[in-house]
């Protein structure tokens, strides 16, 4: 692997100034958030049973739902990067939405799709006795749906970039389409979709907006850690608010410490 040479020299002053505010304005709000910790009550704020609950409720959802993202998205992915089809273009650009979509309209689109009077929840409910919202699995529905595009993005990207004179020479030595994407195109883009995994599940991790209005705010039901921020604020208790968002720091510091290395392997 070869990396691009540092250019060394002075550095104009009208672009070191900018670049230094740009880096003071992301990382004051987090020395904030460190400066205003309760460090000498953390371990018993930590440990409190609603912080565990909430914490574990966090976990296993934006787990759960990155599972999902990972059977849905990446052969949603691997179609936009390797079959030509009509619409494709608008296809891409409608997984995009919700990323630019207020997470609160996409709680919203989700109560009128899958609501007990939704397009398709109301089906669910009269068939089967299926009702998605106010639910946990709820909580997974509104996190997948911020977060999918992560995945899809990184795996079309990485399915884009990887040579596909490996899959020409499965193909021409007979093995089926299936065969290939299994057996060649998966282990070719295995980094991508973990790097694409990672980003999905922190996403899911720290939704709000969808999950709130769509899985509503119920302790050890639909309350996740960012939730469990909100209305610890609301109650005016200021350092469990900064206990919680602690937490979520840590884990998107790990996170990022996690993709270091893909990151700098990029051009």
């Amino acid at each position: 692997m070869t990396t691009a040479p540092r250019r060394t020299g002075r550095v104009p002053i009208a672009l070191l100034l900018p670049a230094l505010g740009g880096l003071v304005f992301l990382v004051l709000p987090l020395a904030g958030l460190l400066w205003r910790t309760p460090w000498a009550t953390l371990p018993q704020r930590l440990t409190a049973p609603d912080v565990v609950a909430a914490l574990k409720l966090s976990l296993l959802t934006a787990s759960l739902a990155t599972l999902l993202c990972l059977i849905l998205g990446v052969p949603l992915a691997w179609l936009l990067a390797r079959v030509d089809f009509p619409g494709r273009r608008l296809a891409r650009a409608l997984i995009t939405v919700p990323l630019v979509l207020p997470p609160v309209v996409g709680g919203i689109a989700l109560l009128l799709a899958l609501g007990r009077r939704g397009l398709l929840g109301g089906w669910l409910d009269s068939t089967f006795g299926v009702s998605l919202p106010f639910t946990t699995a709820g909580v997974v529905v509104a996190e997948a749906f911020v977060a999918l595009p992560f995945l899809v993005i990184s795996v079309e990207g990485a399915l884009r970039g990887a040579d596909t004179r490996y899959e020409e020479a499965a193909a021409t030595l007979g093995a089926s389409r299936w065969t290939t994407f299994t057996h060649v195109t998966l282990p070719l883009v295995a980094p991508g979709i973990a790097a694409g995994g990672v980003l999905c599940w922190a996403r899911a991790l720290g939704e709000f907006g969808a999950t709130i209005t769509f899985a509503g705010n119920y302790p050890g039901i639909t309350q996740t850690m960012p939730l469990a921020v909100y209305q610890t604020m609301e109650s005016g208790d200021l350092d469990g608010a900064v206990v919680l968002s602690l937490i979520l720091l840590a884990v998107s510091v790990t996170i990022l410490a996690a993709l270091r290395d893909r990151w700098l392997a990029g051009p």
